[in-house]
């Protein structure tokens, strides 16, 4: 029963999408278990350039099966635009290659009201939240008044929940954020309009997948956002609203306790984020703008969900080894090791420094950053071109040796990394 997971290591945007394309291709199943489209997932693949946010990034191979998980809220909207662009660009979508589940909770915009409301009334405190509702649709679920894509099956009820939830949190709206109402009819009439199309999609994808499994076929779980974001292992409270990390992969996609063959965990080379919250490592200035880029392709630290400028820094051995140890990894993938070519000194930090001490591991997880001060190590950099390396043998020796570094801080190894934002820029170590 193979299962691997895929997670990211850092606060996200670690390439992910292009990573889980390319374990895809030895892929009968890969599927999403959190998050919303508040994740943002690039592949490139030759001149076409694939931006998901709720769909399966590894869909965009002919053979695997795409399965939106349980541990995902799902926006109709945007998961109705997002097939009709990959049908566009040559994508089968139809029930018979994606599958959604029916214990998916749906997000509405009434959710994406409230998540303006909410965080525009936080002022200086704002946790920077892409915006698309996430929040309020987890809260809902928690708090047991949440809608279910199951909920979309039965046309002869769906209008009236659609109608007292938008109702509901009109009253929240105009009570406490002093925000306009939305129109229940409309928007129920909008859902309803979605229910049609998505029914077909709809059904029991824990029994999909444990019977796929029990068949000895190959499941590839693609986890959305970063470790740093999980709700209770994150960053709080500037984290997501969903579990992040690799054990969340078993419960989002309704499978029980069995043994996982791997857990891959997706870093670059540097750090980012975006938002707002703590970060140590973080540069500013011609450094900062180095790392960033320009924005002019896909490789560019700017949000695919968002478009807002990535917050940038040089690696956190002390976050990377925190990321190990939440989700167990077994190995790497380091991303983006081109675009340190040309830096004459790489840094990596590899403890934190507060008033009291030097910390190899953090004391209390990383909800709190800001006593901390990074401890770096310096290396040598290289101005080698990587952008065509496909081996070992072609990385500089100053690449090798950044390389070596970062599995000594991990504890685990390296096993591929990626020079370029296509899918055939990857070394395999």
């Amino acid at each position: 029963m193979p299962i691997q997971i895929i997670v990211g290591a850092q606060w996200g945007d670690e390439g992910k999408g292009r990573i889980v394309d390319w374990f895809a291709a030895r892929a009968d199943l890969v599927a999403r278990y959190n998050g919303g489209d508040n994740a943002g997932h690039t592949v490139t693949v030759g001149q076409k350039t694939f931006k998901l946010h709720v769909v399966p990034s590894g869909i965009i191979h002919p053979a695997p099966v795409a399965v939106m998980g349980n541990g995902m809220v799902v926006n109709p909207a945007t998961l109705l635009s997002e097939m009709e662009t990959l049908r566009k660009m040559g994508i089968d979508v139809s029930p018979r290659r994606m599958r959604l589940s029916h214990a998916a909770h749906l997000i509405t915009p009434a959710h994406r009201a409230l998540d303006a409301a909410q965080e525009r009334a936080r002022g200086k405190g704002q946790i920077g939240t892409t915006g698309r509702g996430i929040g309020p649709a987890y809260t809902d679920k928690s708090s047991r008044s949440g809608l279910r894509l199951q909920d979309m099956l039965d046309p002869n009820t769906f209008a009236d929940k659609i109608e007292t939830h938008v109702a509901d949190v009109n009253h929240t709206l105009q009570a406490l954020y002093g925000a306009a109402p939305l129109d229940p009819k409309e928007v129920a009439s909008q859902y309803c309009d979605y229910a049609r199309v998505l029914a077909p999609y709809i059904g029991d994808v824990s029994r999909l997948l444990a019977q796929a499994l029990a068949d000895g076929k190959t499941l590839l779980a693609e986890g959305a956002q970063g470790t740093l974001l999980d709700l209770d292992h994150g960053t709080y409270p500037f984290v997501t609203s969903s579990t992040s990390t690799a054990p969340g992969a078993l419960v989002g996609l309704g499978l029980g306790i069995q043994p996982v063959e791997r857990v891959i965990g997706v870093t670059k080379s540097f750090q980012t984020r975006v938002g707002s919250g703590p970060f140590p490592t973080e540069v500013f200035g011609d450094t900062a703008e180095r790392l960033r880029g320009t924005g002019s392709n896909p490789w560019d630290e700017f949000g695919t969900t968002t478009g807002r400028p990535r917050r940038v820094g040089w690696l956190d051995g002390v976050l990377l080894r925190y990321s190990v140890r939440i989700n167990g990894l077994s190995e790497l993938v380091l991303t983006k090791l081109d675009v340190l070519s040309g830096l004459p000194v790489i840094r990596v930090c590899t403890a934190y420094r507060d008033s009291a001490d030097t910390h190899a591991d953090l004391p209390l997880g990383p909800a709190d950053l800001s006593p901390f001060t990074p401890v770096y190590e310096d290396l040598s950099g290289w101005d080698q071109d990587l952008s065509q390396a496909r081996t070992a043998g072609d990385l500089p020796e100053a690449a090798r040796e950044f390389l070596r570094k970062v599995e000594e801080i991990a504890g685990v190894p390296v096993k591929m990394v990626s020079v370029g934002p296509e899918r055939e820029q990857t070394v395999v170590l």
